[in-house]
């Protein structure tokens, strides 16, 4: 039903309301999570991707194991970014052990790839967001946020997530945020003055402190 894509970074055929899944992922909780929810195809040599949620659009799953191994995942991650052909949405777990390592690969995905990055606390969590994004798929694309014609236009649900995840902003400031600053290209170059009016002083030195401390 699906069609290898070549070295795992190039289209690939998703039957309507199914994922493909790297056979790796076989019998794993985060599997077990979306079985009768939605349609799953298993596929060899999918590596760096995890899974394709639609022909461009791909996941690449970071464990809380990559996490606290080292900076191994980074390969993975570059690959998928330098492909014309995808757009990689990176689901990271972020637990109570790996908590002290999710700043690195938060800043390395979303400032220096401009990838979306979603972080998720179990692999349970993580079934029930990859069902949602497949689930979006089956929309018609003017009603899809996760569709794009534009490779750097990302998924609107995806943004706010990633932006939530700043020190000190969560569900309530994001929005707010997004309403003036609409790209995280435009977030990255306000000024602490330019967000007070925003989320106020100390949640701005926040916000500006993570976009240009050295990584």
């Amino acid at each position: 039903m699906a069609r290898n894509a070549p070295e795992g970074t190039g289209p690939m055929h998703v039957p309507f309301g199914h994922i493909v899944a790297n056979t790796k992922w076989r019998g794993s909780k985060l599997l077990q999570g979306m079985q009768g929810k939605i349609k799953i195809v298993f596929e060899d040599g999918l590596t760096p991707v995890d899974f394709y949620v639609s022909s461009r659009s791909c996941i690449l799953y970071v464990t809380e194991a990559d996490l606290v191994a080292g900076n191994g995942y980074r390969k993975r991650l570059v690959q998928v970014r330098n492909s014309s052909n995808l757009q990689g949405i990176v689901i990271v777990e972020k637990t109570q052990m790996s908590e002290q390592y999710f700043s690195a690969i938060q800043k390395f995905t979303v400032l220096d790839l401009g990838m979306v990055l979603l972080p998720v606390t179990s692999q349970m969590e993580a079934s029930c967001l990859i069902i949602q994004l497949v689930q979006e798929q089956t929309k018609e694309p003017s009603k899809n946020p996760f569709l794009s014609k534009k490779r750097t236009l990302m998924p609107e649900l995806s943004l706010l997530r990633t932006v939530q995840q700043i020190p000190g902003v969560g569900k309530v400031k994001a929005p707010l945020l997004l309403q003036k600053f609409p790209s995280l290209q435009q977030l990255s170059n306000a000024s602490i003055r330019e967000l007070e009016p925003v989320v106020g002083q100390a949640v701005a030195q926040h916000i500006h402190a993570f976009f240009t401390q050295p990584r």
